[in-house]
């Protein structure tokens, strides 16, 4: 089996799609997450430290997340880089490693199913996006 490579653009546009696909995501579920995540919205503004860094760090999560999409979707062979593969493969990845383990940290955490689905259903949308967009622009 070849590898197919990495389309670097490919990688890049993945992660901001699936960034910005999470702004939209719990800005729809906001009260929701918050209440299941037991966070409280005041406290989270006098937390102290820079407020932009759980972005960045989000970001950069979702960026090593691509690249590694992108190597498994790759891995598929020449000619096997499509939007149709990079979609199962996203979802694939979710189903069988992203949404396990949430499952079982928030089992052993004592976390409200609310919390799990609201959290499972983002990650499942940032590893579709990205594989869709991986898929769809192929390696360069």
């Amino acid at each position: 089996m070849d590898f197919a490579g990495f389309n670097t653009i490919a990688i890049l546009l993945a992660a901001a799609a699936s960034f910005m696909f999470g702004g939209v995501w719990y800005g729809a579920f906001s009260s929701q997450w918050m209440a299941a995540a037991g966070v409280d919205f005041d406290e989270l503004r006098t937390r102290g430290g820079p407020v932009f860094m759980p972005y960045a760090v989000a970001f950069l999560a979702q960026l090593v997340m691509a690249f590694v999409l992108a190597g498994t979707i790759g891995h598929l062979g020449l000619g096997q880089v499509t939007l149709k593969n990079g979609i199962i493969a996203g979802a694939m990845v979710w189903a069988g490693f992203v949404m396990t383990s949430l499952i079982v940290n928030h089992a052993f955490q004592g976390a409200p199913r609310t919390l799990t689905l609201i959290d499972g259903g983002h990650w499942l949308g940032v590893l579709v996006i990205q594989g869709a967009i991986i898929g769809w622009m192929g390696v360069a």
